[in-house]
């Protein structure tokens, strides 16, 4: 029986877009983060944290991807941050296509630090290269410590993990230390950055991993 595997077409499309991405980024000296986690994980306020801890230091701009709305990319542009809100339609996954006509609607040579909100899924996000300089996935507490087990290949290629919503821990049943044995099993180069988003803690630890990639692509 003839099989034919129509992924690969579109995955090849894609990295080669995705290499384009690269080199306007490279060409700019802007960074560029891919943040990717599942809805109500907490990445609009981890953002926002983000925002709030880094804004003095760096020009940021964030592209909002969602399947529909503007509610996220207007909350960004609230705190006078530009924003651009990419709607898929019903796609589970922002595509580098969507990435370059999102860029171009930024003044990229204004910008040191562009964050990327993926659309919520802890699945298709992991396939699409967009030509970031790094994916970091959000696991919020109430989510459960028993994620890395079913969703592996998100925190296999996240170089960093964020578990937010660590405020709510006592009335979950997270187990952390159990959590950490399996991402460090997955993943040992990704740091995990306990923090809570809308309370602030742990928010320096995040923002200072991020100022160093940040910096890191300034120098270059």
């Amino acid at each position: 029986m003839a099989e034919i595997d129509l992924s690969r077409p579109i995955l090849d499309r894609n990295e080669e877009l995705a290499a384009g991405n690269r080199a306007l980024f490279a060409e700019a000296g802007v960074f560029v983060l891919d943040l990717m986690a599942s809805p109500g994980a907490g990445k609009t306020s981890t953002i926002l944290a983000t925002i709030a801890a880094l804004r003095d230091r760096y020009r940021i701009a964030v592209i909002e991807g969602d399947i529909a709305s503007r509610v996220d990319a207007e909350k960004i542009s609230a705190h006078g941050i530009p924003a651009v809100q990419i709607n898929t339609g019903g796609a589970c996954h922002l595509e580098s296509d969507m990435i370059r006509r999102a860029v171009d609607a930024l003044p990229l040579d204004e910008l040191d630090l562009v964050i990327i909100e993926n659309v919520g899924n802890l699945v298709c996000p992991t396939e699409f290269d967009l030509g970031e300089h790094a994916k970091v996935m959000i696991l919020s507490v109430p989510e459960g410590h028993d994620k890395p087990y079913k969703y592996p290949g998100i925190f296999q290629i996240a170089e960093a993990v964020v578990l937010n919503k660590v405020d709510t821990m006592p009335v979950f049943d997270f187990d952390e230390a159990e959590f950490r044995t399996v991402v460090g099993k997955l993943n040992a180069r990704a740091p995990i950055f306990p923090i809570s988003a809308t309370k602030g803690d742990g928010v320096d630890a995040w923002a200072e991993w991020l100022a160093g990639r940040v910096d890191a692509v300034k120098r270059a």
